[in-house]
């Protein structure tokens, strides 16, 4: 594959192609044959029909019908930009990952987003943000990722502005969805863009350390602008796209967004006792950590710098992954973050190809050669010469030692399988409770009855408001009253005598109603456990050993 030219695309690469401006090429078609003009036309003479020769022009309408890949299930409609992490204060007391020592700096691509709606949705909707940061170590790549809601009613394919009535229903027969459905209707359920507004791991994870000792561990990313937020009756006063406009401008005059990156960590006995004392389950990413025993520390800053040269290529086709952890982290036994695990990877392979991660926006920057036993696909662009793809003796790969006792790290994992669905339990309203009482203020609590009275005047069965003001009544009488109040509608008094369908309700009075969606048939174990998914005392006992 030699040439005696060593000029033009030759030795073409992205961030050669990224950069050229369009006075430095020559127009051609795509196997690079120059075109004098983009706009002609072969035709069987000059009123005739246009010829099927005309590769030009055939290769061009075939590729611009095939421009768009599937747009995200979630997090569909989204913004990003370049920037650049660094460690300020080490974390290596907790964390062996080679990004936590001090002064280490990494390249990151952030990608912001709402949740539920579409690619052309308004930024400005009232939906929870994904806030997603890929992490270029020196070991590989980190993705830092977010979560879900509904989305459209299958029927009338409204959103849930024009008809709330799916909206309502699905967070009425789950009913742990509170704490998130109050800070969606709250003052934070709209930012003032994405640079005002902080970010959540969500879920737990393990960090360890170099002597094998781990922690669990949740990452907090807080907003050096501070946070600020939109109210339902402005927010039709903002342009579509006002959240992606005000990003790019904001990097682009230089003033350049930042946010600190903190954790919350605590050991895995605490993490038992947490539970036995106060009911607050690790594994579970409805339930808050409390700051005042588990304060956040800092571990370093990051910054956006460099808004995309091209959003498909940059923003579109960037792929997070939370399976993308580098040594040092792994992951904990979250039940939706396990599933994630296997659900975002697939779904890339889906939406953007089985060679994702071959894309440059997408592809590790580790300070070694990498290379593994994955070929071929649509698309295999680095398909990595004629190296074999299994363990050869004649071309020998290289291999760095594992620097995690993965056995110390999960082994505690030893028990019958079972079948498991949650229950929603008194603990689960302690959270929103806090946020009720504690956290809004007078004027806070006035915008979230009026914001969720007005979303559900477009809810169409009033069995459903009723159901949702009674868990609502489970957080507070004070909040349930004033949105009987608002609606017009009397509501359940509490849970109590509710089933629900998607989790079982164990503060129900009889049995028929505590079981889920009809489950509990005869010679049918429920899928019910003692402590909820948490980890009991003992549970990180690995046997033959002392607990860690």
């Amino acid at each position: 594959m030699s040439s005696l030219h060593t000029s033009g695309d030759k030795y073409r690469n992205y961030l050669d192609d990224r950069a050229a401006k369009a006075q430095d090429t020559v127009y051609t078609t795509s196997n690079g044959a120059p075109v004098p003009h983009p706009y002609e036309s072969q035709r069987a003479g000059e009123n005739g029909p246009l010829l099927l020769q005309d590769f030009h022009l055939i290769d061009l309408l075939s590729h611009f019908d095939r421009e768009r890949i599937p747009e995200r299930v979630v997090h569909a409609k989204g913004s990003g930009a370049h920037g650049v992490y660094r460690t300020t204060d080490s974390l290596e007391d907790l964390c062996l990952a080679d990004m936590f020592q001090p002064g280490k700096e990494c390249p990151i691509t952030v990608r912001f987003s709402t949740v539920g709606g579409e690619s052309g949705s308004h930024d400005c909707a009232r939906d929870p943000r994904g806030f997603s940061i890929k992490f270029r170590t020196d070991e590989g790549n980190w993705d830092l990722v977010a979560n879900n809601t509904p989305k459209r009613d299958p029927s009338t394919h409204l959103t849930h502005a024009d008809d709330s009535t799916a909206f309502w229903d699905y967070l009425s027969q789950n009913p742990e969805s509170v704490h998130q459905v109050m800070i969606l209707m709250g003052d934070r359920g709209i930012p003032d863009g994405y640079r005002h507004m902080h970010g959540y791991l969500g879920h737990t994870v393990k960090l360890i350390n170099k002597n094998g000792e781990w922690v669990y561990c949740q990452f907090h990313m807080k907003s050096q602008q501070g946070i600020k937020f939109i109210t339902q009756e402005d927010s039709a006063n903002y342009s579509p796209d006002y959240s992606q406009k005000d990003l790019y401008e904001s990097i682009a005059k230089g003033d350049f967004p930042k946010w600190t990156l903190e954790v919350q960590t605590m050991t895995p006995k605490q993490a038992e006792e947490l539970w036995e004392t106060e009911k607050i389950n690790v594994f579970d990413l409805t339930h808050i950590w409390p700051h005042s025993k588990f304060p956040l520390r800092k571990v370093g800053e990051f910054e956006l710098n460099e808004n995309a040269a091209n959003y498909f290529a940059e923003i579109e086709q960037i792929c997070f992954n939370p399976a993308h952890m580098v040594p040092g982290i792994e992951p904990s036994a979250d039940p939706v973050l396990q599933s994630r695990l296997f659900s975002y990877p697939d779904t890339h392979r889906h939406r953007v190809g089985v060679n994702y991660q071959q894309l440059p926006v997408n592809a590790p920057r580790p300070n070694y050669r990498m290379a593994n036993f994955q070929r071929d696909g649509a698309m295999a662009f680095l398909n990595q010469g004629s190296r074999p793809n299994y363990l050869s003796s004649i071309q020998p790969i290289s291999f760095k030692d594992r620097q995690v006792n993965l056995d110390k790290t999960h082994a505690h994992f030893a028990s019958n399988a079972v079948t498991f669905l949650s229950e929603i339990r008194p603990e689960d309203f302690n959270a929103p409770r806090n946020l009720w009482e504690k956290v809004f203020d007078a004027k806070a609590k006035e915008r979230f009855i009026g914001n969720v009275s007005g979303h559900m005047a477009n809810c169409k069965e009033e069995e459903i408001i009723k159901r949702q003001i009674g868990i609502f009544r489970e957080v507070s009488e004070d909040l349930a009253s004033r949105l009987e109040k608002a609606t017009g509608v009397k509501g359940y008094p509490g849970i109590k005598g509710m089933k629900f369908n998607g989790t079982h309700n164990g503060m129900a009075r009889n049995e028929g109603d505590r079981v889920a969606n009809g489950m509990g048939a005869k010679g049918v174990r429920l899928s019910r456990g003692e402590a909820n998914g948490a980890p009991v005392s003992g549970a990180h006992k690995v046997p033959g050993s002392k607990l860690l």
